[in-house]
């Protein structure tokens, strides 16, 4: 059979099953409970795996070993940042917030502070956060698609990106937050069996020592020892170690203010389950990041790096192709077919999580509260989360047809950053601050936002960056060059600033603090007290 026919229909038969279980979902969904949340009727391990599902996204998968295959060490401290990551989200964040919301991030917060302002700043953040993730996922759509079917043709990997924008429309309208939920379960297994059966077939190319493959990773890369090092991506001038410092921060307090992540805290039972699907959910990412380092690596010694896409996002894909013969064999054709059908699957559950999370935002927080003071029905709020869902991949897919020559797992460290600097400063001092108020929350919200997307736009993401063969680097045409941020990552400044405006506001604001519903929401927080209620009402 045709390697290209066998590629298509193993891709098809994942978009299908996808597809079944979305069907499958809507008709076990009645009410905003079940379309939100799942109706809080997932157990510990199937949110753990839900939460991998949802974390190990394309940026994971094709972004960390791609910047591993072409920057060594460099490349793998992506993958230590987002591990370490969910040590801040256990402790800081996963069961107080369990305890203490509804269905969205914005209920935490508003339940002791003026309900619109806090609503409509929570919501906006929401969905920009949700955008930038949604780029990374969708470019990495293209580029695959691309590579599968052959084809290099622009028009080609642009038609990708808006397929993967209606797939991603047409689950969260059907199947709500339980036929996301099964579809991130599945991809999860599907990705865990997908990589370990490379790693264990590029660990077998070299007898399983994990030195030589190193070894033949530093010599082939043509860096030699300093591929093994710190310095070869970051650390060669001052910018790219602030650049590096900057990441680091982003990475790792990113995660316990990303809204698609938080959102499936609220999908268990009781806040022992919350626990208990943070720890599933480390123990997983944790083997997959350490499977990443023998991709990255693999992928150095046994491809031509030189030949892969600039930003390095076919590297998986090329070394499965690779491992199983070689371009041209039927292993090579099976194993790559199968490894772009797990990471399409990936990158369509992570969509749908992130599309679900920022659509609910917009109907609970601005239409259902905001707007109709907290009035309108259930299916109303459903239908405008519907309509929400199509503007917002309307927005992703236009956004992400000039992104395309951007590393994921970079463009994902963009969106960690902007959560880190708008969400997380105000998650945590309404939890741990007694004075903290309204001002105080909109101030760090709006304050993170716009400074850390701000700082983006004049950085050389936006503008002026070139490669040394003269390649344009940027998101502008060559042209145009507006970077006087030197920064790539603009965490290092956004984050304390967010931290900082919270600070400021609340200190400034004249605004009398709701002791009573501080204590209330403390006692919520810590032991569950009232949650229940809570999400009846």
């Amino acid at each position: 059979m045709d390697s290209q026919v066998l590629t298509t229909l193993l891709f098809l038969a994942v978009v299908a099953l996808t597809v079944a279980i979305t069907f499958w979902a809507s008709r076990q969904s009645s009410g905003t409970a079940d379309f939100y949340a799942g109706g809080r009727s997932f157990s510990g391990f199937q949110n753990g795996l839900a939460i991998g599902g949802d974390y190990m996204s394309a940026a994971s998968f094709l972004g960390i070993s791609g910047a591993i295959a072409l920057y060594g060490y460099d490349g793998f401290l992506y993958s230590i940042g987002f591990l370490v990551a969910w040590l801040v989200a256990l402790l800081l964040v996963a069961e107080m917030l369990r305890n203490s919301g509804r269905y969205t991030m914005a209920d935490q917060l508003a339940f002791r502070m003026r309900q619109k302002p806090v609503r409509m700043a929570a919501a906006t953040s929401t969905v920009v956060v949700s955008i930038f993730y949604l780029l990374a996922q969708m470019v990495g759509a293209g580029a695959l698609v691309a590579l599968l079917l052959g084809v290099d043709s622009q028009v080609t990997k642009n038609l990708t990106i808006a397929v993967v924008g209606a797939l991603m429309v047409f689950y969260v309208t059907v199947g709500g937050m339980k036929g996301t939920t099964w579809v991130q379960i599945v991809k999860a297994v599907l990705l865990m069996t997908g990589s370990a059966l490379i790693v264990i077939l590029v660990l077998a190319k070299f007898d399983f020592n994990l030195s030589d493959l190193l070894g033949s990773a530093a010599s082939e890369s043509g860096a030699g020892a300093a591929f093994l090092e710190p310095g070869l991506r970051y650390g060669a001038d001052l910018t790219s170690k602030l650049d590096f410092l900057s990441l680091g921060i982003a990475l790792v307090l990113g995660t316990a203010g990303l809204p698609h992540i938080l959102i499936r805290f609220y999908t268990v039972p009781t806040s022992r389950d919350a626990r208990k699907s943070v720890l599933w959910a480390i123990g997983l990412i944790g083997v997959f990041y350490l499977f990443t380092l023998v991709l990255g690596f693999g992928a150095a010694a046994l491809l031509d790096t030189s030949k892969l896409d600039a930003a390095g996002n076919l590297a998986s894909p090329k070394l499965a192709e690779a491992v199983g013969g070689g371009a041209g064999s039927t292993g090579g054709a099976v194993l790559l077919a199968l490894i772009a059908a797990v990471a399409f699957a990936t990158i369509l559950a992570v969509v749908a999580g992130l599309v679900l999370t920022s659509s609910a935002s917009v109907a609970h927080d601005i239409y259902n509260n905001v707007m109709r003071n907290g009035t309108a029905t259930e299916n109303e709020e459903i239908r405008v989360t519907r309509i929400a869902a199509g503007v917002i991949g309307l927005v992703a897919i236009l956004l992400a047809i000039p992104a395309q020559n951007l590393n994921i797992a970079f463009l994902v460290a963009l969106a960690f950053a902007v959560a880190a600097s708008a969400n997380l400063p105000a998650i945590v001092y309404n939890m741990f601050w007694r004075r903290f108020n309204t001002r105080g929350a909109t101030w760090s919200i709006y304050g993170g936002l716009i400074s850390a997307v701000g700082l983006v736009f004049f950085s050389p993401v936006t503008s002026g960056k070139v490669s040394p063969e003269g390649e344009n680097l940027s998101l502008l045409p060559a042209s145009i060059d507006i970077s006087w941020f030197p920064l790539e990552n603009p965490g290092l400044v956004s984050i304390p600033l967010g931290f900082f405006l919270g600070w400021l506001g609340t200190v400034t604001s004249r605004e009398p603090t709701a002791e009573d519903r501080y204590t209330e929401l403390e006692v919520r927080a810590l032991t569950g007290a009232g949650a229940e209620q809570a999400i009846q009402h």
